[in-house]
């Protein structure tokens, strides 16, 4: 708090310098790819930016003096308007008679009547006495001069220096650089370049497509609003393109001025509607399409955080900080995105996602809303297969339930709260993989999701929870991508070991799936491998840690080497094993192809 205190008292007195500095830094990063372009075609770096900023600077005086002169044709024309303004606010007075305007009216004499000054007592005078005011008189021309050009010394003072500044950044960049890398130490050099080098592309590209946009943006305002019929449109195109770097008010304040003039000029309301109308089409359309389209990605701001930098920014250097409040903004985030100690600037100004999806969606479980944890999973379903769902979403989410609940930071009910909507989630996945594969929909109808054997086949894959609860709902997805895939796999309940040994006896299984989700059940996982083992050595075994932190290998080392089992921590993997490992004819299509294969006598006679 100390150094943000010192940091903001810094700039507001050290404005002097500082929004020079600025400037030409936002000046050094806009004009840099036009120096390289000289530098291509073989110039040399010195009159290479002496080219580039004496076109600007070219460019720039000429569209101040055309701006000069178009507004002052436009202040010698206002005394024609008189007559259309008194017809307009005439008509406005007279719709203006009901209650409304009397009250109005009300209010106003009444605010004369407070207003007026007391008279003295006995006297026909008000009891102050009048102030005089006496003008010496004009000196000379020098004085008259320095009086009319005072208020633009300072502008011009910072323009210039700004101007200094730039030429310094553009002849000297790698030198800046090289410096700014030395100052981050040694062992920060790949932190550092990685920094300079983001914060250049983002504001090189941002500013560059900022001055593309808003001078198409002027241009196609000052054409249609000459095909209106406004006075000097090019003048206000080229204002309202001036007008859109100011963030927020610039664009209401471009458009405000042609509209007002149509309003003074025309005798009727047509002219000022298009002209509004048309600030609306093309501001609704640069703003939600061109603009993302073109840099709306690339600053790497929230739409809010601009907004409270605009205010920030301009509260601490006026106007001009307003215009440079999104560059300076961007510099801000790079910093927090590279500098761990000011990891803090990215998450309050920057548009990534704060929580990852998986934190999200568990966070949004927790919370008990479960209509935006669908939301949330149908948005990333858009773009992944349920699978990757499965893997990057749920199942962690699941995990994170399971931690908290055994570290007492979750709540038995609102961990079966969690769970249940879990399964409603997993079962709405029905459809999607309905939708993903609608060949095969029809063939799945004999598939189950229940106890092994309740259909009276031989499955040649089981699933089985190391625990109840979280585990048994990875089973239910590890049966669903099974089922859908072709094969038929079961479940085995989750009871004492030697129902588990008995259940796998008449089973039969060749495969045999533990989930393990928790990492508080890795015991009862290793217990359960290895009286699996010791009962059927011939079963091949997956023991699926799920997310676990490390890997295959982490995973594989915490069950131990007792149990010589396939061990993975990734559900994508798990499936890719189940599917090597389970090389038997599935058992229905054995059972469907003895049906066939009956004697037709048999079935001539009727006989099953």
């Amino acid at each position: 708090m100390i150094a943000f205190v010192l940091a903001i008292t810094t700039l507001y007195f050290g404005r002097r310098i500082f929004i020079p500095f600025a400037l030409a830094l936002v000046f050094s990063f806009l004009l840099s790819p036009f120096v390289g372009l000289f530098e291509k075609i073989r110039f040399r770096r010195v009159p290479a930016v002496i080219a580039v900023l004496v076109v600007s600077l070219a460019l720039m005086g000429l569209a101040t003096w055309s701006l000069a002169g178009q507004m002052v044709a436009i202040m010698n024309q206002l005394p024609d308007f008189k007559d259309n303004l008194d017809e307009k606010i005439a008509s406005l007075r007279g719709a203006n008679t009901g209650g409304l305007s009397k009250a109005t009216a009300t209010i106003q004499e009444l605010n004369k009547e407070l207003s007026a000054q007391p008279k003295a007592a006995g006297q026909g005078r008000p009891s102050r006495p009048v102030q005089v005011q006496v003008t010496p008189p004009s000196s000379g021309f020098i004085q008259d001069l320095g009086a009319l050009l005072g208020p633009l010394s300072g502008p011009a003072e910072t323009t210039v220096i700004a101007i200094i500044f730039t030429v310094f950044m553009l002849v000297k960049r790698e030198d800046l650089r090289n410096r700014a890398l030395r100052l981050a130490g040694r062992g920060q050099l790949s932190v550092m370049t990685q920094a300079l080098d983001d914060a250049g592309r983002r504001l090189s590209r941002y500013l560059v497509m900022q001055f593309l946009v808003n001078a198409g943006y002027g241009l196609a305002y000052g054409v249609a609003l000459y095909l209106i019929g406004i006075p000097q449109a090019l003048l206000w195109g080229l204002i309202a393109g001036l007008l859109r770097f100011v963030p927020y008010i610039g664009t209401f304040l471009g458009a405000s001025m042609p509209v007002v003039l149509a309003i003074a000029v025309f005798p009727g309301w047509r002219q000022a509607g298009l002209a509004f109308g048309t600030f609306l089409v093309l501001e609704l359309t640069v703003s939600n399409f061109v603009e993302p389209m073109l840099y709306g990605a690339h600053t790497g701001i929230s739409s809010l955080a601009i907004l409270v930098a605009a205010v920030f920014w301009a509260t601490l250097w006026g106007p001009v900080g307003l215009i440079l409040s999104t560059p300076l903004t961007v510099c801000l985030v790079v910093l927090g995105r590279y500098v761990p100690q000011l990891n803090f600037l990215e998450v309050l100004l920057g548009d990534e996602p704060v929580l990852p999806p998986e934190q999200l969606f568990y966070q949004r479980l927790v919370a008990g809303d479960e209509e935006e944890a669908r939301t949330i999973a149908l948005a990333y379903l858009k773009e992944h297969p349920v699978e990757s769902f499965y893997e990057s979403i749920l199942v962690p989410a699941l995990r994170l339930a399971e931690h908290d609940f055994h570290n007492n930071a979750l709540d038995d009910e609102t961990r079966r709260s969690i769970l249940r909507s879990s399964a409603d989630v997993i079962d709405d996945m029905d459809d999607q993989l309905a939708l993903a594969d609608s060949t095969h929909a029809g063939e799945h109808a004999y598939r189950n999701r229940n106890q092994c054997g309740v259909e009276g086949l031989t499955a040649r894959v089981a699933c089985l929870p190391a625990r109840s609860g979280a585990d048994e709902l990875v089973i239910t997805m590890l049966l669903q991508l099974l089922q859908y895939q072709g094969q038929y796999a079961c479940r085995l309940k989750a009871q004492d070991l030697d129902e588990v040994l008995a259940q796998v006896s008449r089973q039969k299984p060749s495969v045999l799936c533990i989930s393990c989700i928790s990492p508080f059940a890795t015991s009862s996982a290793r217990s359960l491998c290895r009286h699996l083992k010791a009962a059927h050595p011939d079963l091949r075994i997956i023991v699926g840690f799920w997310g676990f932190d490390g890997g295959d290998a982490a995973a594989s080392e915490r069950l131990g080497q007792n149990c010589p089992s396939f061990v993975t921590a990734s559900l994508s993997e798990c499936l890719n094993q189940i599917r090597r490992l389970s090389v038997e004819p599935d058992a229905f299509e054995v059972a469907e192809k003895s049906k066939r294969l009956t004697a037709p006598s048999e079935r001539l006679a009727g006989k099953p």
